[in-house]
């Protein structure tokens, strides 16, 4: 896994944007296509901005996949995750065949496991993620399920999880926050050619310490990515402000530390 640490949350966008472009670029060179993974929340805006603005990019030789997506909640809702992929991707690129998690289908089990088969019918060749307050990965709070190899599952949010959304404003308070979603799980993210992971801010900075530093575990779900072989996580100074001095030292001396499981 490559750390690599910003100024702040603007300048950790624009340069994971770049990374970003030029892994999509070179799949869409090398194969004629690139599938994507597309994480969204709030913390992930700015890079999807960016990516949104990167010139050179063929769109309409995109396919993308939605990370996770709240159990009965509708598209029309402020906290859905489909609406902000829509409104923050998927509107301002002309993608044409994104596949989203619908966490309101009237068959939730059917749901899954169509959008799992679409997903698995090739490689996907980039995953966009982020690392949740409480360390999860997607929807996978902790404990987090290592060992199941089903594409798409349906998970538990636990309070932490839940009071991050009342936190960002999607929600008036914790009773109107679901109880569950539909997540993609950590297996499955882990089968992704390359993941960028985009982190900025303070309030994550607890679990980045957690699961760049402590154990790889499903207590710390997002520290699964230490185990892939062409990992970059983006930080800002905020985000990384607990990590050990020794690894503060590192990226404050070359912006970029290696670290492995």
């Amino acid at each position: 896994m490559l750390l690599k640490l910003f100024d702040d949350s603007r300048s950790l966008a624009l340069a994971a944007a770049a990374d970003a472009a030029s892994a999509m670029q070179a799949a869409i060179r090398d194969r004629g296509q690139c599938r994507i993974i597309v994480a969204t929340g709030a913390s992930q805006f700015p890079f999807l901005e960016a990516l949104s603005k990167v010139p050179g990019i063929d769109w309409g030789k995109v396919e993308a996949f939605h990370l996770d997506e709240y159990v009965g909640i509708p598209m029309s809702h402020p906290g859905s995750f489909r609406r902000m992929l829509l409104e923050r991707l998927v509107n301002k690129t002309g993608i044409t065949n994104c596949h989203f998690v619908e966490g309101d289908a009237a068959d939730l089990s059917d749901a899954v496991r169509g959008l799992g088969k679409q997903l698995t019918s090739a490689p996907i060749d980039v995953a966009f993620v982020g690392i949740g307050e409480n360390g999860h990965i997607a929807f996978n709070d902790p404990p987090a399920d290592f060992e199941t190899e089903d594409p798409y599952i349906v998970v538990e949010l636990d309070e932490a999880c839940r009071r991050q959304q009342v936190g960002e404003g999607w929600f008036a308070d914790l009773s109107q926050v679901p109880r569950q979603a539909i997540s993609m799980s950590p297996r499955q993210i882990m089968k992704a050619r390359q993941i960028v992971a985009v982190v900025p801010d303070l309030r994550k900075a607890k679990a980045v310490r957690l699961c760049m530093e402590g154990e790889v575990s499903p207590m710390a779900p997002s520290s699964i990515l230490r185990r892939h072989p062409n990992t970059t996580v983006c930080l800002d100074c905020d985000s990384a402000s607990l990590l050990s001095p020794a690894v503060r030292k590192q990226l404050e001396e070359k912006s970029e530390v290696i670290l492995r499981a």
